[in-house]
């Protein structure tokens, strides 16, 4: 290795390392600056360190001051190319950065924040975190909807549940009390009140086991094939008496021919489900009205079970309240222009209708509800026999 290179070696190596000093002199001072100085910086830096080499080589050289100052130049352009695109990178980092602070900022609010920027300049791994940060900010804000959704549910039912219980209680304490001091005539009659008034209360309570009981989610029971074309047949037998007390005509509308209409499920639970449906839809039709309760199977296989009644249709805000725990609609309404048909239980506990859903839904299906002429229909929909539920 001749005299020159080792020059030029030398030359090279000391101001690498003069301006690798100041420039990292430089960065540690704007080290809690914008990662865009911080980049510009970093560009400019080895930049400098081979300008600062060129020049001093040339000038060791003794090359002459035409060819010098094509070196120069051609580094000076390399220079601010180096620095342009520093800029440009570093404003594609911080739009982005600016993104992801957004993001992390609302996470878990339902406030939706504005791009920041275009997201078309925005490098592939912070456009990728801030895709996740979205999706993330959105299950949140959706777990904390319906968290303030069940605390309110769990308030109304409270507050239900203390209004229907304290009724029954102040009865059974006044017929207690008649009893006691022998101011009631007709004993055997106020023992039959009683009674009633307890089966009540317990009805209350059984309906507060059954939904605590879907809503722990407990392991599934064993499950079987049931026919639901028999289980609407024999719902309509049990209630046709309550029906027809009630001056309400009920029928059953299923499809000729041997198809059961089969689902896999546990055959108590549809059953309660489906009598909570029609008792209320017995309840709340206009003497001489008509509940339909209908079996079919639709397109996609799925076999559904629907209870029309004449309760007058349900108002479109609360149709999707109407499956709510304790949700109930304006009790002052009447049958013919009320939403209560739909929100209350079997025991007057608002509690038959999210019975029903926890039921359908632990089988794998959906229940809803819709506005017909002069009443409303609820559907249940469940998959066939043959499919895994």
């Amino acid at each position: 290795m001749n005299r020159d290179t080792m020059t030029i070696l030398a030359l090279t190596t000391l101001w690498t390392l003069v301006v690798a000093a100041l420039g990292g002199a430089i960065l540690w001072q704007f080290r809690r600056r914008s990662l865009r100085i911080t980049m510009i910086v970093a560009a400019l830096a080895p930049m400098a360190a081979a300008l600062a080499a060129v020049l001093q080589s040339v000038r060791a050289m003794f090359i002459s001051q035409h060819d010098s100052l094509v070196v120069l130049w051609t580094l000076a352009f390399s220079a601010l190319l180096g620095l342009a695109m520093s800029v440009l990178l570093g404003h594609w980092i911080t739009t982005g950065s600016r993104d992801v602070g957004l993001r992390l900022r609302h996470l878990g609010t339902s406030y939706e924040p504005a791009v920041v920027g275009s997201r078309g300049s925005v490098p592939a791994e912070l456009a990728a975190l801030t895709d996740e940060l979205e999706m993330t900010r959105k299950r949140l804000a959706a777990s904390s909807e319906r968290e303030r959704a069940l605390e309110t549910s769990r308030r109304e039912l409270v507050a239900f549940m203390s209004h229907d219980l304290r009724t029954p209680l102040a009865g059974l304490r006044a017929v207690s009390e008649g009893l006691e001091d022998g101011v009631i005539e007709d004993v055997p009659g106020a023992l039959r009140q009683m009674r009633s008034t307890v089966d009540r209360m317990t009805g209350l309570v059984d309906d507060l086991f059954e939904l605590s009981r879907l809503s722990a989610a407990p392991p599934p029971r064993r499950r079987s094939a049931v026919s639901l074309r028999e289980l609407a047949e024999d719902v309509a037998g049990e209630t046709c008496e309550h029906a027809r007390s009630e001056g309400v005509l009920l029928t059953v509308d299923a499809p000729d021919g041997d198809d059961r209409l089969a689902v896999h499920g546990d055959a108590d639970e549809l059953t309660r489900a489906v009598t909570n449906l029609v008792g209320n839809a017995i309840r709340h039709t206009e003497r001489g009205g008509t509940v339909r309760l209908s079996v079919g199977r639709e397109s996609d296989g799925r076999v559904r079970l629907a209870v029309t009644d004449g309760c007058g249709g349900i108002p479109d805000d609360d149709l999707e309240r109407v499956f709510d725990i304790g949700w109930r609609g304006d009790e002052q309404r009447t049958p013919a222009n009320s939403s209560t048909a739909g929100s209350a239980s079997s025991s007057g506990g608002g509690l038959g209708l999210a019975i029903a859903r926890g039921v359908v839904e632990s089988h794998e299906g959906t229940i809803g509800v819709t506005n017909v002429a002069g009443g409303c229909a609820f559907q249940i929909d469940l998959p066939p026999v043959h499919a895994t539920p």
